[in-house]
């Protein structure tokens, strides 16, 4: 859930007072997570009953190295305080791979509207310079709050933007992520009885 500290507004679209911070929606987290998982923890048993040319060890090594990165990838943070909007990650990630980044209300000319390659929508925000878009983050808890807080604090009218996915696509593919790792319960249990 983000967490929300009070604001105060005023006539100059609603200074802030405190920061308030937004993570990533728990149940994306845990969806994406799960699923890597389920689609990885069975390699290192399929591969010691298939005698595959690379160990079980490494293995567990390498899937334990990317679930370290996803859980950085998907500890996103979006910081909104009267300076401007943050997007950053935890230091030891940042330290490795994304960087994040920060932009000032003053330099928010527009949010401009992208169409993904599988018809979604994003959205950007564009400098007055135009050299540069930032991606809006869009999977956060209290996505609308923010919008509202952005939207306070920039004049740009949000009314029409939305999240790039519902709670309900998420339930859906955790619904199938469960269904999976039953089956590699199985496959587990099958090859420990084989080795």
């Amino acid at each position: 859930m983000g967490s929300t500290k009070r604001f105060r507004k005023s006539s100059n679209f609603g200074a802030m007072t405190m920061a308030t911070t937004f993570n990533l929606s728990p149940l994306i987290r845990i969806t994406l997570l799960s699923l890597y998982v389920s689609l990885t923890v069975p390699i290192p048993f399929l591969a010691d009953v298939t005698q595959a040319p690379v160990s079980p060890a490494l293995l567990w090594v390498g899937l334990g190295l990317g679930a370290i990165f996803l859980y950085g990838a998907l500890s996103e943070k979006v910081c909104l305080d009267e300076t401007g909007i943050t997007v950053t990650y935890p230091t030891w990630f940042r330290w490795l791979t994304r960087k994040g980044w920060s932009l000032p209300w003053e330099k928010i000319d527009q949010l401009k509207m992208r169409t993904t390659g599988q018809g979604g929508l994003v959205y950007y925000f564009v400098t007055p310079e135009r050299d540069r878009a930032y991606l809006l983050p869009m999977r956060v808890a209290g996505f609308a709050k923010m919008v509202g807080l952005i939207e306070a604090q920039t004049n740009i009218d949000t009314s029409d933007v939305r999240p790039l996915s519902q709670p309900w696509m998420y339930m859906i593919l955790l619904g199938f992520t469960v269904l999976l790792c039953l089956v590699d319960g199985w496959a587990i249990a099958t090859a420990l009885t084989l080795s």
